[in-house]
């Protein structure tokens, strides 16, 4: 298992990519960590947690009925090949009952179980930046037409 910061965490054939936490305010209580995850062949995303929180779990937002909701979910698939987004907005990481405020320049250590074809689960240790309150991506992703 391989452990850094802002750069890519491997497990078996799982690439962790881009890891960051969104910051908060002091009374703040949750808040949401995104990356960039690839399977080369084929994994499930089936926990996560983190020293940070009392509680951490994935979480899925969608549009139902023209209203924007949010619900945690027992299972992430991570297609062979194909990278799947954390991002603001859709599929997260949720941390609540957050110990302390995140501040912009932490790190948040983060525990990603993996469930692989044999049904093995393993664990991708990884650091996750925290950015600014008001991050919406990640900065690779920003980019203006």
């Amino acid at each position: 298992m391989l452990s850094l910061s802002s750069a890519a965490a491997l497990a078996a054939d799982v690439e962790v990519k881009a890891p960051w936490v969104r910051g908060t305010v002091s009374g703040q209580q949750a808040t949401g960590a995104f990356m960039e995850i690839t399977s080369k062949s084929g994994a499930v995303l089936v926990g996560a947690a983190s020293p940070a929180a009392g509680i951490t779990e994935i979480h899925e937002m969608k549009m139902e009925g023209g209203v924007m909701s949010m619900r945690a979910i027992s299972r992430l698939e991570l297609p062979a090949g194909k990278p799947v987004q954390l991002g603001p907005g859709g599929y997260h990481v949720m941390l609540i009952n957050l110990k302390q405020p995140l501040k912009k320049g932490d790190s948040v250590p983060l525990t990603l179980q993996v469930e692989g074809k044999d049904k093995k689960v393993e664990t991708i240790q990884i650091k996750a930046e925290v950015r600014d309150l008001t991050s919406v991506a990640s900065p690779a992703s920003e980019h203006k037409h």
